[in-house]
């Protein structure tokens, strides 16, 4: 690392370690800690919304995914602007704010149980995020870990260790406060970054837009034939309907995150973090602007990289590395100028760090105040030492997801993203939805929904997805076989599909039941 690197690098995190001590000194009770007061400004609010929501999982991950098979996960992009944005903020956020505010709920797990009146669904809820959360986190953690390892070519290791300690650091003292202080300076970095890459990507191909999709259209007959044969047209084009890579494309990625997000305990909580609905107005274009030029910009980068890399090596991307997670990283170092290297590491670092450190704040806010604080013998004792077992959980949750790490598989990245997210809409939306909409709806029938929706997305990812029953190996120990789904495209379908539909089924059910019963 040459002395202009290690001084822009020095200042990023001094910057961070600034913001995270502001938080520390600004944070004096549970409450400043778990919802920042419920008095941060909106654009705060938006930019660390925005930046908890892209992590390195969306530019390394699903970036190596497009520059795989193509810009039909352009979809996605749109999803998570739509639906994560602007159905988000309006229809979810509003009144997720004014029911948390009465409720003095201070997390996703506190509000419904509140809303029910069911500690049995807060401790669920708790528990689901503490024990399901590392995994997403750790392929958050994988993904700046690797571009780390790609770009400075240091050991993996060495790596991932500095990048989990200094993401603890200021989590654990900044809470809420200074978790979101240091989103918004990260969300800066990622959108100045994402917009230089989209100018300078097009100045080194010496075309302009429409000039290198054509070329990369034109590009379709070189697909490798074992891509063809799963579908893939080209990298301009969607996958062949009906085929393997459109169902992994459509039902787990798209459908996946563009609907889990409305769903995700670490961005629900940020509904609440506002004093007032027109603070989430504000927001909605921030988001929606935020969105459209970090995810869209690497997204059609990815694909991009395959003329670049055939133009300069006669190669495409997916065969100048093997692993689609590092494509990305390659891209940079080969495409950008080496100061830019520098510049992307911080846009990478910065979206891995707003992630996780959102992840790992709201996994401790599930152990500590969700499920110690429910538990508690004595109301009073909970509340006085919330924060101290708050920060000893976020220390739990970051050594799970460092060990996780370590048994993570090469192209896990947007894979463990999608599933997070899948189980996360199968188990709590349709409970969440009734809580804002749908007040006749009783607890008994929340609980039904979230338990068949956990239920339903475990059993399909044990024995009905072959891309994960094949991995953890439960269902041919059991019967001699990786899938009990055998008929295509049965297996190849992702666990939302079928997990969430019976999750609303459920709800709807068990409120008419319990309705006529009383």
């Amino acid at each position: 690392m040459d002395f202009y690197t290690g001084f822009i690098v020095m200042l990023y995190f001094l910057a961070i370690a600034f913001l995270g001590w502001l938080g520390y000194r600004r944070t004096k009770n549970s409450d400043d800690y778990l919802v920042g007061g419920r008095q941060m400004n909106s654009a705060v609010m938006a930019l660390s919304y925005g930046a908890t929501f892209i992590s390195a999982s969306a530019i390394v991950g699903f970036g190596g995914v497009a520059a795989t098979f193509g810009m039909g996960i352009q979809w996605l992009c749109f999803l998570n602007m739509f639906v994560g944005v602007v159905v988000a903020f309006i229809f979810f956020g509003r009144r997720t704010r004014r029911i948390g505010a009465q409720l003095h709920a201070g997390s996703f797990p506190q509000f419904l149980g509140l809303y029910y009146k069911s500690r049995a669904i807060q401790v669920l809820t708790g528990a689901v995020v503490f024990l399901g959360m590392p995994l997403y986190a750790a392929v958050v953690l994988k993904g700046g870990a690797v571009f780390i390892e790609e770009i400075f070519q240091i050991d993996y290791h060495v790596a991932l260790l500095v990048f989990t300690l200094i993401i603890a650091a200021y989590v654990v003292a900044g809470g809420m406060k200074g978790v979101m202080y240091t989103d918004a300076l990260q969300a800066v970095i990622m959108f100045v970054c994402m917009a230089f890459l989209a100018a300078w990507l097009y100045r080194t191909l010496g075309m302009g837009f429409t000039e290198a999709n054509r070329a990369l259209t034109d590009m379709a007959p070189l697909v490798p034939e074992a891509l063809h044969q799963v579908g893939h047209r080209g990298w301009t084009a969607m996958p062949a309907f009906h085929s393997p890579q459109w169902y992994t494309l459509v039902t787990s990625f798209v459908l996946g995150v563009g609907i889990g997000c409305l769903a995700q305990p670490q961005l629900v909580v940020r509904f609440m973090t506002v004093e007032s609905n027109r603070q989430l107005n504000r927001g909605v274009m921030i988001g929606c602007i935020f969105l459209a030029i970090t995810v869209g910009v690497i997204y059609h980068a990815g694909a991009l990289s395959n003329l670049y890399f055939f133009r300069t090596e006669g190669k495409l991307a997916g065969e100048m590395v093997q692993d689609m997670d590092k494509i990305i990283p390659l891209f940079i170092s080969h495409a950008m100028p080496e100061w830019f290297s520098v510049i992307f590491m911080l846009c990478i670092l910065s979206a891995s760090m707003s992630t996780l450190s959102a992840q790992f704040h709201t996994m401790g806010a599930a152990a500590g105040a969700d499920i110690y604080g429910a538990l508690a013998r004595k109301a009073r004792e909970g509340k006085n030492r919330s924060t101290l077992i708050i920060r000893l959980a976020v220390l739990v949750s970051i050594l799970l997801s460092y060990v996780i790490c370590y048994t993570l598989s090469e192209g896990i990245i947007a894979r463990g993203t999608s599933l997070f997210m899948g189980v996360c809409a199968s188990t709590f939306l349709p409970a969440y939805f009734c809580s804002l909409y749908c007040p006749r709806v009783d607890r008994r029938a929340a609980l039904w929904s979230m338990a068949v929706g956990l239920a339903g997305s475990s059993f399909a990812m044990l024995f009905l997805h072959r891309k994960e029953s094949e991995a953890i190996g439960l269902c041919r120990a059991l019967f001699g076989q990786d899938c009990l789904l055998t008929t295509y495209p049965l297996d190849l379908v992702d666990p939302i599909v079928w997990s969430f539909p019976l999750s609303c089924i459920a709800i709807a059910l068990a409120a008419r039941l319990y309705r006529k019963a009383a």
